[in-house]
């Protein structure tokens, strides 16, 4: 039964109302659409853009804390920072081109750049991965003669890319075991990788992977150039089944590449030249696994110190097993090529297809099975 029609309104008029209802509704429910739609093409990501001022802080950790887990927040411009920025775990950190520039603001006198939250919090645990890439991070050391490092991570599974960090007073880039007041993890933080890292300038170390506490294993670290470090250029309290690959190191005060607790580890196709007070590869072994150290370039130029072009060392416990193969040293007349030695157990390493020019001493320490 059709509704009573007031005696002043046509059914036509009725008509065209009704038409009118129709298209209100419909266009509501195509802008309800578009609206769900414009929300997803953001959803998940937050975009700082960066003023060079001293409120740049307080908006990218603002960011940071009002996202959620899966989200990416990406940084635009350069960002001047007088707070560590926390990074919080389970996100995504990237800037929004290769002009991006995170900068320590002068005075400011940092402990981190950028740091993992579970560092900041001193936590047992280690932070959730997060994603980290295409920044310059400025720590400016000239301006914060009392500050740290430029990057803390203490996430596992974590990815850290295509990162340019420059003027640390301490170490460029750490990996860590230990939280800011000195909490070790009582937890793995493992299966993480750092690609295409430029750290420069750095005070102490270019990278520095610090663990007491044998957490810090089965990462990679490939494909990274370190370059003017007051201390080693590559430095790793546990290496323990890394991949240590294609990385470049120069000018570096201290040793090129140092490395501890070698077990089942793999040091490939790196480019150490010219180092300081230390060696071009310094290697400690772990007991009871074995290691390869093959196809690196170690040179020393100019007139730097004596030292050891490839230093192997075994552990004072256990059976400590390794090859070094199809390695390259050239020194600058001085110091030694390759030095095998033992703190006290048996070291057995296959040394073959080596060239060694440019020392004193090609070969020093215990004989290896076959050549050098």
């Amino acid at each position: 039964m059709s509704p009573p029609v007031p005696h002043d309104v046509s059914m036509a008029t009725w008509a065209r109302v009704a038409a009118v209802v129709v298209l209100l509704l419909a266009g509501a429910g195509l802008a309800a659409v578009l609206l769900r739609a414009g929300a997803d093409d953001t959803a998940g990501q937050h975009t700082v853009a960066c003023r060079n001022d001293d409120g740049d802080a307080d908006r990218i950790q603002d960011a940071i804390d009002d996202s959620a887990d899966g989200d990416e927040i990406v940084l635009a411009g350069t960002c001047l920072v007088d707070e560590t920025i926390v990074l919080r775990g389970a996100r995504g950190y990237r800037g929004a081109s290769a002009a991006t520039v995170v900068r320590e603001a002068r005075g400011s006198n940092l402990p981190a750049v950028l740091a993992s939250d579970s560092w900041a919090a001193n936590s047992q645990d280690t932070g959730s991965p997060i994603s980290l890439r295409d920044l310059t991070i400025d720590a400016n050391a000239k301006e914060n003669p009392r500050a740290g490092d430029g990057v803390v991570i203490r996430s596992w599974r974590s990815q850290i890319a295509d990162l340019h960090i420059i003027d640390a007073k301490q170490n460029c880039l750490r990996l860590t075991s230990r939280s800011q007041n000195g909490t070790d993890l009582t937890s793995t933080q493992v299966a993480g990788t750092i690609r295409g890292v430029f750290a420069q300038r750095c005070g102490d170390n270019g990278v520095y992977v610090e663990d007491k506490v044998n957490s810090v294993t089965d990462w990679n670290l490939v494909e990274t150039v370190v370059g003017e470090t007051g201390g080693d250029g590559i430095a790793m309290e546990n290496a323990g089944g890394w991949t240590v690959r294609a990385n470049h190191v120069y000018d570096a005060g201290g040793s090129g590449i140092d490395v501890f607790r070698l077990f089942a580890t793999t040091i490939t196709a790196n480019y150490v030249e010219d180092f300081g007070t230390g060696s071009g590869l310094k290697a400690y072994l772990q007991g009871d696994a074995a290691s390869v150290i093959d196809g690196n370039k170690l040179f020393q130029a100019g007139d730097r110190q004596d030292g050891v072009l490839l230093d192997l060392i075994g552990s004072s416990q256990g059976r400590s097993v390794a090859t070094v193969t199809a390695n390259v040293l050239v020194g600058n007349g001085t110091g030694t090529g390759l030095s095998y030695r033992t703190e006290g157990a048996t070291l057995a390493v296959t040394s073959t297809g080596n060239s060694v020019s440019g020392v004193a001493t090609p070969l020093t320490g215990v004989p290896p099975d076959a050549g050098y």
